[in-house]
């Protein structure tokens, strides 16, 4: 798969990988020893992590209220918000 390279892209690949998470998540809540599905949140939650630092490098924080850091001056209201891009 190749990286995805503008705003559009990592938006929707972070959506996937929530999606996924929260799916394995609630899968592991009623099978708790399956090592495969431990394995693989595991690897989704890495990918969600390096996908959301993508993000966040380029365009700048996802979330507020102490989930995202912000690199410079406070620029919320400067960029689209999610339903507008």
């Amino acid at each position: 798969m190749r990286a995805p390279v503008n705003r559009e892209e990592l938006l929707l690949r972070i959506q996937a990988l929530q999606f996924t998470a929260v799916d394995l998540g609630l899968y592991l809540n009623t099978h708790p020893n399956d090592t495969r599905a431990l394995a693989d949140y595991n690897q989704i939650s890495a990918a969600l992590a390096q996908t959301r630092a993508a993000y966040e490098q380029a365009f700048g924080p996802l979330m507020n209220f102490g989930q995202s850091q912000s690199r410079c001056r406070w620029a919320w209201v400067d960029e689209p918000w999610p339903w507008e891009a």
